[in-house]
């Protein structure tokens, strides 16, 4: 008797052959034997649940520091010190036997409300997870925020502090959040010349018992940046310079801080207060009292939010929350500007960090996952996109670290007038255009996993939906294309010659290089023509700059990154790799405000049949 088992229903099959044993000539002997194949091609073929044993092999995260060929080669090239290459070595496998598990916990047990306690009394606690506390403990002890003011290498330091924090970020469960407002709360009291020592003092502890973090509580009911005409809440004085406030705050970010920093308004013996910028001042508060319970705050709802689902986000009426005064009367604006540099800065490394882990993760799998006969490694369509993916980040991270590297030299004094014009000029730039590329890298990025990249339980679309907040958080893309108009003409366009001195220079420099021509070529064509533009602006109908304030943003990027990649592949150990980005880099349109403006996109009559266009049957 010839006998076929059906794999897949294997135990029918036997239970079958068994039957018929009876009434053929088939022996005992080889109903064993087919019962012990049988048992083989289960196992080689299905589980026990009638499946089969091929699972698709995840990505592994392997240390971020050692996966980074650029980071160690900037690097080597600008901080060639063996402490810091040590210590981010060491950092790196603490990110990946601790701190990413740590970040995954908070993303799947996000912070809630508890508003009673069991006897009715409210208490307005926000609840977070275990691993949001201790990962408070880890930023203390590596000292993220600490590094940037302990001054160990000079005009580096805040290279090496964002270094730690690039590793950091895409593994962190988004406590960079409370760590960004920390590190820009410390700025503002250090700038303010030090009324608060004490809390200075805990915002930059190591000391995991003593660190602060700080709250940013500046957005009221009409929202947005503007918060000239949106901030309402008033604080009426008590003695000298401690206040109460009374108010509405509509969104607070890492509510469950120690302290915060908020703007509101004086009023006199009449309740009557300025209004406008000029009537705004900065106090700061600290959100529990002795006693555990919050200081005149109480917590209407925590946000639902689209990602970073990590961080407790929450609106708070403030209803006689007792604050100091740390700004001059009237100057809190003024005074948070650089706060709003170091948030900027913090939001610039993270879009760039979660560029680079997303470019980690698709190698990684590319080596793993077979399609069509083949890795994906080994399909040059698929290596071509993740290539563009690469370049990219590769762009944006040279970006930030100069970014980064302006700061430093300025927190140092040794920054020169060029250096600080284009600290300026680069920090709402760099943050814009980062922002926007953030959430492309990441997207296209979920494309290459297929269906995995869409499933919740990878962690995968996380990383999609915190991205999306890296182009709004510390100012849109519109608002910040407008902040980069208001540095070119408060500095009477001086930021602008500072670029393009820099560039220039940077450029003279990989002339001597045959591979770099066309690049060069290319770049010095963008520049001057970004040049010639800017030059005929201000003969133009008024408005045509604002209308153009979004792509000139880009413009500046493009051309910059393009400068920063030339530059990096001219230094002596730099590879065909470097070469080949750069020349890729600049392959593309440079100079995206003078193409457009060709078009006739910022003629006054385009506003006319842009708002048709939006609005189009609707009476306005």
């Amino acid at each position: 008797m010839a006998v076929q088992v059906c794999c897949r229903g294997n135990r029918w099959a036997l239970h079958m052959l068994s039957r018929s044993v009876s009434h053929s000539s088939v022996s005992s002997k080889t109903v064993s034997e087919l019962e012990e194949h049988t048992h083989s091609l289960s196992h080689t073929l299905f589980s026990r649940s009638a499946i089969g044993p091929f699972f698709q092999e995840k990505p592994l995260l392997t240390n971020p520091f050692t996966q980074d060929s650029l980071l160690r080669a900037y690097l080597k090239r600008h901080l060639p010190v063996q402490e810091v290459e040590r210590d981010l070595l060491r950092f790196g496998e603490r990110i990946v036997s601790e701190i990413d598990v740590l970040g995954r916990q908070c993303e799947l047990n996000p912070p809630r409300l508890q508003r009673y306690d069991a006897w009715g009394r409210r208490v307005d606690h926000i609840i977070t997870c275990d691993a949001w506390t201790h990962l408070k403990r880890i930023s203390a002890h590596e000292g993220l925020v600490a590094a940037g003011y302990e001054r160990t290498y000079g005009e580096y330091n805040r290279v090496y502090q964002m270094s730690k924090m690039y590793l950091f970020a895409p593994s962190a469960g988004l406590y960079t959040c409370p760590l960004a407002m920390t590190d820009g709360a410390a700025k503002v009291i250090q700038s303010s010349g030090m009324l608060v020592k004490e809390v200075f003092e805990r915002l930059t502890s190591r000391d995991e018992k003593k660190f602060w973090t700080s709250g940013q509580w500046m957005t009221e009911r009409r929202g947005g940046s503007d918060v000239s005409s949106g901030t309402e809440t008033v604080a009426r004085q008590q003695q000298g310079r401690f206040f109460k406030l009374y108010g509405f705050k509509w969104f607070t970010s890492a509510t469950d801080a120690d302290m915060t920093l908020t703007l509101a308004r004086i009023t006199d013996a009449h309740g009557h207060a300025t209004p406008g910028s000029s009537g705004l001042s900065l106090f700061l508060a600290e959100v529990w009292d002795s006693d555990g319970s919050s200081n005149g705050v109480e917590v209407q709802r925590l946000k639902d939010k689209l990602g970073t689902r990590q961080v407790p986000t929450a609106e708070l009426l403030l209803d006689g929350m007792k604050a100091q005064l740390i700004s001059e009367e009237g100057r809190g604006v003024a005074s948070i500007a650089n706060m709003l540099t170091i948030t900027r800065v913090y939001n610039t490394v993270c879009a760039v960090a979660a560029m680079r882990r997303m470019c980690q993760l698709c190698r990684e799998y590319s080596c793993k996952r077979s399609a069509f006969g083949k890795l994906l490694k080994d399909h040059p369509l698929h290596v071509q996109t993740l290539s563009r993916l690469e370049m990219e980040t590769r762009a944006a991270f040279l970006l930030t670290m100069e970014v980064c590297r302006l700061l430093g030299r300025e927190e140092n004094r040794s920054a020169s007038e060029r250096d600080t014009h284009l600290l300026r000029l680069l920090t709402p730039v760099a943050k814009l255009y980062t922002g926007k590329q953030a959430v492309c890298v990441v997207s296209e990025g979920l494309e290459s996993f297929g269906g995995q990249g869409y499933i919740e339980d990878t962690g995968l679309p996380s990383m999609l939906r915190d991205a999306q907040v890296l182009s709004i958080w510390e100012g849109t893309t519109n608002v910040l294309s407008l902040d980069v108009l208001r540095s070119i003409a408060k500095s009477s366009g001086l930021v602008l010659q500072a670029f393009y001195a820099d560039v220039k220079e940077r450029l003279v420099l990989a002339e001597s290089c045959p591979a770099l021509r066309q690049a060069v070529l290319s770049l010095r064509s963008s520049l001057s023509d970004l040049m010639s533009f800017s030059q005929t602006v201000t003969c133009r109908p008024a408005g045509c700059l604002e209308l153009a304030a979004r792509d000139l943003s880009y413009s500046l990027a493009r051309i910059y990154m393009g400068a920063l990649l030339v530059d990096h592949a001219t230094w002596e150990n730099a590879t065909h790799t470097d070469i080949y980005t750069a020349q890729r880099w600049c392959d593309q349109d440079l100079c995206p405000v003078v193409t457009r403006d060709a078009t006739g996109c910022y003629d006054p009559q385009t506003v006319i049949m842009d708002t048709e266009l939006v609005y189009d049957g609707l009476k306005l």
